[in-house]
């Protein structure tokens, strides 16, 4: 599938559709692959944004976290900068329409295909005490998400892409033995950018799953914890601030700052010139927090105003549900369902 960057301005806008897990955490690392991107392409594409709860109990959960983390991770999307006015924003539970789809396509999805799936081989071995069935037919519940709003488009990491061409597969198969069903989506790629390692290990991708928590910094993290992790992440014994062999931890935080102040490699090394890397670690995690401090801000004011998420929350849910109950329609009566 090709990369795509922009929506032709003189054609109507495309449906972009993403979700993101309710795990109460967010890392730098999602705002700068995700979260922030979604802010900025709702002016290109007609966006739906979803809180993927569902997704989340292929992991054992806690009932009243989950609840408490699905709030906060709808309050964070609004507070980095989606707008409910502009986008669908809602909570996967919420609509049936997904799991009443899934069901529809798992009878068209192979085994063999789902057996096949990186994700569901690496989460079985990480969680061997509980390989259930939703991680196994995990990846037809994301085509239901895709498929239901007829979306374009959809944001993915290079970890993903195994599940939208097996979304394409099991659209293909039904739209051959059932009729133009589903629009065939496409991977929309972020601009080549910023791959944020872990302030502990620069060789690891940054994880809100690493038992450090100095490894990662988290959008809603103090501006004094920001600057303390920066303050002890991990280079080399050398001296110049970049890019080189043995130099990845300086290289890790040359991409933080780039991407948090748009500044290239070249700047950079310039700004920096002749000094230590004790002023560079401090100038990255000021940056960092100062940056981020509106998000905070934003954030705090919303999950002090409920009635206003509980608003937001609501009207999103029956915009997603008039969509998708038009494709939930469509599908179950060319199967042969009563409605």
């Amino acid at each position: 599938m090709s990369e795509v960057m922009a929506a032709p301005a003189a054609e109507k806008k495309k449906v972009v559709l993403s979700g993101i897990q309710p795990s109460g955490l967010i890392t730098i690392g999602n705002y700068l692959g995700a979260v922030k991107n979604w802010a900025e392409i709702q002016e290109q594409y007609r966006c739906v944004f979803m809180i993927a709860n569902l997704h989340a109990t292929t992991v054992r959960q806690e009932p009243a976290a989950l609840r408490k983390n699905t709030l906060e991770a709808y309050a964070m999307l609004l507070a980095c900068g989606v707008d409910p006015k502009r986008s669908i924003v809602f909570v996967q539970s919420q609509n049936p329409h997904h799991t009443e789809l899934m069901w529809a396509l798992n009878c068209y999805t192979q085994f063999g295909e789902l057996s096949r799936m990186t994700q569901f081989k690496d989460k079985s071995a990480r969680y061997a005490d509980n390989v259930n069935a939703g991680l196994f037919t995990y990846p037809t519940l994301m085509a239901a998400d895709i498929l239901l709003y007829q979306a374009d488009y959809v944001p993915v990491g290079i970890d993903q892409k195994q599940h939208v061409e097996l979304t394409r597969d099991i659209a293909q198969r039904m739209n051959g033995v059932l009729g133009n069903l589903f629009t065939m989506p496409e991977c929309l790629f972020p601009k080549a950018g910023a791959k944020i390692m872990a302030l502990t290990d620069p060789t690891k991708k940054m994880s809100k799953s690493d038992p450090n928590p100095k490894s990662y910094v988290a959008v809603l993290d103090p501006k004094d914890t920001v600057i303390k992790k920066f303050k002890s992440a991990v280079t080399d014994s050398g001296s110049g601030i970049c890019r080189a062999e043995g130099k990845e931890g300086i290289g890790n935080l040359m991409t933080i700052y780039s991407a948090f102040t748009g500044k290239s490699d070249e700047e950079i090394t310039a700004e920096f010139e002749g000094r230590g890397y004790g002023d560079f670690k401090l100038a990255v995690g000021e940056t960092v927090a100062d940056v981020l401090a509106p998000v905070r801000e934003r954030f705090a004011a919303l999950m002090r105003d409920r009635a206003y998420l509980d608003a937001c929350c609501a009207e999103g849910l029956e915009q997603a549900m008039r969509i998708s109950q038009r494709t939930r329609d469509k599908v179950y009566k060319k199967i042969g369902f009563f409605l």
